[in-house]
C-alpha cells in the first residue's frame, strides 16, 4: 500500500474527515431549504461518480482525475498522486465491492450524493460525496468524505 507520508493533505485527513461529515449533516439537515434535483440532475451526478469508480477499477489515474474538480486538482497536483491517495486511504472507494446510491441533496450550485458502499469482507461504509457544477455545466467532484457504519452488508 502506497502512502504519501509528505502530502499536506495526508497530514491533515483525519481533521478534514471530521469537519467534512460536519459539513455533510449540516447540508443534510438543511435540505429542506434547498430545491430538489432533477431527475437529470441525479442521473449525471451519479454518472460522474460511476465513472470515477470504473476509472479506478482500470487503474486509469488520469480518466480517475478527470472528475475531480478544480480544488480537488490544485491540492492533490497530479493524477498519480491522487491514485495513491485513493488507494492508501479510500480503499473501498477504489475498490468497492458494491455500490448503492441514496437520494442527492441539493445545496445551491453543490450537491451531497451518499452512497453506501461495501468492501471485499462486507463491511459496509458511507461515502458522502460533494459535487459542483463547472462553468462548463459539468458535474466534478469536489470531495469524499468516507465513514465507517460498523454494519456489514449481505
Amino acid at each position: 500500500m502506497h502512502t504519501l507520508p509528505h502530502s499536506p493533505l495526508a497530514l491533515t485527513l483525519p481533521l478534514w474527515r471530521h469537519l467534512a461529515t460536519a459539513l455533510a449533516a449540516l447540508l443534510l439537515s438543511v435540505s429542506a431549504l434547498a430545491g430538489p434535483l432533477s431527475t437529470q440532475e441525479v442521473k449525471n451526478v451519479r454518472e460522474v461518480i460511476q465513472a470515477q469508480l470504473a476509472a479506478f477499477a482500470a487503474d486509469d489515474a488520469a480518466k480517475a482525475f478527470s472528475y475531480a474538480a478544480p480544488n480537488v486538482r490544485k491540492s492533490v497536483a497530479s493524477a498519480e498522486h491522487f491514485m495513491a491517495m485513493v488507494r492508501g486511504q479510500y480503499a473501498v472507494v477504489y475498490r468497492p465491492a458494491s455500490v448503492a446510491f441514496m437520494q442527492p441533496e441539493r445545496d445551491g450550485d453543490m450537491v451531497v450524493q451518499p452512497v453506501q458502499m461495501s468492501d471485499a469482507e462486507g463491511v459496509a461504509w458511507l461515502a458522502v460525496y460533494t459535487l459542483q457544477r463547472q462553468k462548463n455545466k459539468q458535474w466534478r467532484i469536489t470531495g469524499c468524505f468516507v465513514q465507517g457504519t460498523n454494519g456489514r452488508m449481505a
